[in-house]
């Protein structure tokens, strides 16, 4: 299982990122996933998840009707959307299987850093 993020970055509080996950090593649309966030101090927590079919999607109170996730299983990619970031959403950002009591592959990306800040 290889899970490769990009697209943090320092923004603005209201603006916008988009992040990516490139998954390989297993087969991206047999699995429900997930992009969590860990913040110094605080346990890593999912944010946003959706089905393999892309049917069901559901989002933490926190970030609800400000970040999307799309995927695309053609590509193996999986993405985050986000927009009017506030400072809070700072954080490293992961994906990994996840959701509907699918548990999170052992092995985890190096994640890609979301500094929200003016």
């Amino acid at each position: 299982v290889q899970l490769v993020e990009s697209g943090g970055d320092l923004v603005q509080p209201g603006g916008s990122l988009n992040l990516s996950c490139a998954a390989s090593g297993f087969v991206f649309g047999r699995y429900h996933m997930s992009w969590y966030r860990q913040t110094p101090g605080k346990g890593r927590e999912s944010v946003a998840r959706i089905s393999l079919g892309r049917r069901t999607i559901e989002y933490d109170e926190s970030v609800k009707g400000r970040f999307t996730i799309p995927r695309n299983n053609a590509k193996n990619t999986l993405y985050l959307q986000m927009n009017n970031l506030k400072p809070e959403d700072t954080a490293v950002y992961f994906c990994n299987r996840g959701g509907w009591n699918d548990l999170p592959f052992d092995s985890w990306g190096r994640g890609t850093p979301v500094t929200v800040s003016s």
